[in-house]
């Protein structure tokens, strides 16, 4: 069967005017022409769409039930078209984003809801990702923007730029854990129990060390994990202390950590949106970037 969508169109207009001449004139075409579509697509359905009154056309049932079929087909044809014009003017087809756990999901809700509903054909793909390897995947190509703590430096093909919130960390542990009974701690006592770090899957991992929310002890005991969650739920098992997004730990930690009172936390750390100098940033891709930036 070989629908077209000329065939389809007289078939919706006739349906919603109840008139071939009507339907004919809203289509620009003339009236046998539009009279000869919706009887070739009679013939090609094998059933009768309207019954012919004197005064108005009206759907039989079996029209009335294809009906919503022809309008849906007619929809896709619609978004097809609109979307081929999109391609052809160089807008992506997909967009990849590398996304920290430290910029949370209640954060870019808002601009995910923009973007499906300005490009509601695009493929969206989300990464989670953290510091070097969010740097890794954006200039490798795997994804075209990323947004991650704030870093002091980025590689010389790496473009930056402060998103307008900031990510709140604080230290935690589990709620039994020696620690989470003293009313303040310094790095003294911090030094004598397990810290778990971020660590990277890339290579050129950034040293645990230098990572926002570790103060840098040496000789410190210390698991790493190469995302937050990861480390929320091994500081919730009692294996030591973290440096978390606070808002992470309230949705995610269910009650099972502690926050530790030591100076200078909570903090704020900046969070940046990154993507490739060697790569142009497409029309979706750049659209996003400026969203993630304003402040609204």
């Amino acid at each position: 069967m070989n629908l077209s969508l000329e065939a389809l169109q007289a078939f919706a207009h006739a349906a919603a005017s109840g008139s071939l001449s009507a339907a004919a004139r809203r289509l620009g075409k003339s009236q046998s022409t539009v009279s000869e579509a919706v009887a070739r697509l009679e013939i090609d359905l094998g059933v009768e769409l309207f019954r012919r009154g004197p005064r108005r056309l009206e759907l039989t049932e079996a029209g009335a039930s294809l009906l919503a079929h022809a309008e849906a087909m007619l929809a896709a044809g619609d978004r097809l078209t609109r979307h081929a014009a999109r391609l052809a003017q160089g807008q992506e087809a997909r967009l990849t984003l590398a996304l920290s756990d430290a910029y949370q999901p209640r954060q870019y809700e808002a601009r995910l809801l923009e973007l499906d509903q300005r490009f509601p054909d695009l493929e969206f793909e989300c990464l989670i990702a953290e510091r070097a390897d969010v740097l890794d995947l954006v200039s490798q190509g795997r994804a075209q923007l990323g947004l991650l703590a704030a870093q002091p430096t980025y590689p010389p093909d790496i473009a930056h730029a402060g998103v307008a919130r900031s990510a709140e960390f604080g230290l935690f542990v589990a709620r039994d854990h020696p620690l989470a009974h003293l009313p303040r701690i310094g790095n003294e006592a911090l030094a004598r129990w397990r810290a778990l770090r971020l660590s990277s899957v890339a290579a050129d991992a950034t040293p645990a060390g230098e990572l926002p929310g570790s103060d840098g002890h040496s000789g410190v005991r210390c698991w790493s994990a190469p995302d937050y969650l990861l480390l929320l739920e091994m500081a919730a098992l009692g294996f030591g202390w973290a440096a978390l997004p606070r808002q992470l730990v309230a949705d995610y930690g269910n009650g099972r950590l502690q926050t530790l009172a030591v100076d200078g936390w909570p903090r704020q750390v900046p969070v940046d949106a990154v993507w490739s100098r060697q790569r142009e940033l497409g029309p979706v891709a750049a659209w996003l970037l400026d969203r993630l930036l304003a402040d609204d």
